[in-house]
C-alpha cells in the first residue's frame, strides 16, 4: 500500500511538474515586448538583431521552442540567461540559498513564537487580552505583505536609522567563503528587518492553529486527570494539551516552508534581498526567459516537495494515518 501511495504521489508530481513548466514557458511569451529589444540599442541594424534571434533559438516557431524548451530540461538544462548570458541555474544557485534562510529564519520564528502564543492565548481564552491579541495578529496577516515591509523601512531605517534599508551585506564587505557570508553579524543585520517582518505575517496562522486545536483537549480525560494530581495550570497547558495539539502545527509548518520560499516575491523585492523572488521580478522586467522559467520551476519544485515531506511526517506522527 506504501509503495503504490510513493508511485501515485510521484506521477501526480511529474503532471504538476509538467503543468508549471508548460504556463510558464507560454505565459512569459505571451507578454508584450521582445527580448531582443531588451537587450540591444533599438538602433542596431536588422542584421545584428537576425544574428542574436538565431543565437537564442527566438528565429524558430514557437512550438518548436517549446519542444527545444522540454528536452533540455530533461537533460538538466535550463538554457543561457538572455542578460547574464551565463547558464541560468548556475545564476540561481546562490539566490536559492538566500531565499531558503530568508523563509527558514522567518516560518520557524513565527512557528516558535505563534506556538508559545497560542497556548498562552488558550489559557487566556475569554478574555480582553486574548480578543487583542487575535485582532491585531489577524490585522498583520491580511494587511499587504509589501506595505508592512515599506511601513518597517520607514520606521526602523529611515527614522531610527536601526536597520538597513536593502541588501544582504554592506557594500563592500569581502566574504571569506560561505561561512562567513551566511553567519557573520553583518548577514544577520540585514536579515533582521526582512525577516521580522515576515515573521509577524505569518504569526497568526499557528498561534490560532494552537489555540483552537488546545480548546479541543481542554475537557479530555488525561487533563482532568492532571488537574485532579494538581498539576499546575501552566504545566497542563505546555507539557500536556500542547503536546498533543502540535500535531497540526507541524505539518502547517511544512507547507508554510514551502509556500514561504515560493511566495516571498514582494518582501524580497521591497527589500532588495538578492533572493529567487526578487530575481523572477527582474527576469520579468528583462525578458530575460531562460531565468524566470528556471525559477518557477524551482519553486514549484520546492513547494512540491514539501507537501509530499509533510504529508509523510503527518502519517509518521499520527499512527492513525493511512496511506492509501
Amino acid at each position: 500500500m506504501l509503495k503504490s501511495y510513493f508511485i501515485k504521489r510521484f506521477l501526480y508530481m511529474l503532471i504538476c511538474l509538467f503543468l508549471v513548466t508548460t504556463m510558464v514557458f507560454f505565459m512569459f511569451r505571451l507578454i508584450p515586448g521582445n527580448p531582443i529589444g531588451a537587450m540591444v540599442d533599438p538602433a542596431l541594424d536588422a542584421a545584428a538583431i537576425e544574428n542574436l534571434e538565431k543565437k537564442f533559438g527566438l528565429d524558430k516557431p514557437i512550438v518548436e521552442q517549446y519542444f527545444i524548451y522540454l528536452k533540455n530540461i530533461l537533460k538538466g538544462d535550463f538554457g543561457t540567461s538572455f542578460f547574464y548570458r551565463e547558464p541560468s541555474f548556475d545564476i540561481l544557485k546562490g539566490k536559492i540559498i538566500n531565499t531558503a534562510i530568508l523563509a527558514l529564519v522567518s516560518i520557524v520564528t513565527a512557528y516558535v513564537l505563534g506556538t508559545i502564543a497560542g497556548v498562552w492565548l488558550a489559557w487566556k481564552r475569554g478574555s480582553w487580552t486574548e480578543a487583542g491579541v487575535i485582532v491585531i495578529s489577524l490585522f498583520l496577516r491580511s494587511a499587504p505583505i509589501f506595505w508592512l515591509g515599506m511601513l518597517a523601512i520607514m520606521a526602523f531605517s529611515y527614522q531610527l536609522d536601526w536597520f538597513p534599508n536593502s541588501g544582504m551585506l554592506t557594500p563592500g564587505y569581502s566574504a571569506d567563503g560561505l561561512f562567513d557570508k551566511y553567519f557573520s553579524l553583518d548577514f544577520a543585520y540585514h536579515l533582521f528587518l526582512p525577516a521580522f517582518v515576515y515573521s509577524l505575517h505569518h504569526f497568526a496562522k499557528p498561534m490560532l492553529l494552537m489555540r483552537n486545536n488546545i480548546a479541543e483537549f481542554m475537557y479530555e480525560d488525561f487533563v482532568e486527570m492532571a488537574r485532579a494530581k494538581g498539576v499546575s495550570e501552566v504545566a497542563i497547558m505546555y507539557r500536556h494539551a500542547a503536546r498533543n495539539a502540535l500535531l497540526p502545527v507541524v505539518t502547517s509548518f511544512t507547507i508554510s516552508i514551502g509556500l514561504a520560499i515560493g511566495g516571498q516575491v514582494l518582501i524580497e523585492y521591497v527589500f532588495g534581498w538578492p533572493g529567487l523572488g526578487r530575481e523572477i521580478v527582474l527576469a520579468a522586467k528583462r525578458y530575460d526567459y531562460p531565468v524566470a522559467q528556471a525559477s518557477f520551476i524551482l519553486l514549484s519544485l520546492t513547494i512540491m516537495g514539501m507537501n509530499f515531506f509533510a504529508d509523510l511526517l503527518y502519517g509518521f506522527l499520527d499512527p492513525r494515518i493511512s496511506y492509501q
